[in-house]
């Protein structure tokens, strides 16, 4: 019975952790691919290390970060890479993707 109880508990783990993976995924906004082109799936994985990580900070830091790079008040570093990018999202899409890249783990 115990066996049984095990092989149970964890075949419902693999398929808690595999729903939370695919949710992940699917909650994505959109023109998220364009972040992910430098700083990886979720933001987690950047392609070099002067990005930075997006998963997990704070939304309202991103929210701040990306208005001021849109809006050209933002310089030095990757601005004229961030720049370039921010002017292609509305508030909507930089309120989504905020929200987003703050609940990756």
């Amino acid at each position: 019975m115990k066996r049984i109880a095990k092989i149970l508990t964890g075949a419902l783990l693999t398929f808690c952790f595999a729903s939370q993976s695919v949710l992940s995924a699917e909650k994505a906004p959109a023109k998220a691919a364009l972040c992910q082109a430098c700083h990886g799936p979720a933001g987690a994985k950047p392609i070099m290390d002067v990005y930075p990580k997006l998963n997990g900070q704070n939304k309202a830091y991103l929210v701040t970060i990306l208005k001021s790079y849109r809006s050209g008040e933002r310089s030095g570093g990757q601005s004229a890479v961030m720049t370039a990018q921010a002017k292609m999202l509305t508030d909507e899409d930089i309120e989504a993707l905020s929200s987003y890249y703050a609940s990756q783990p």
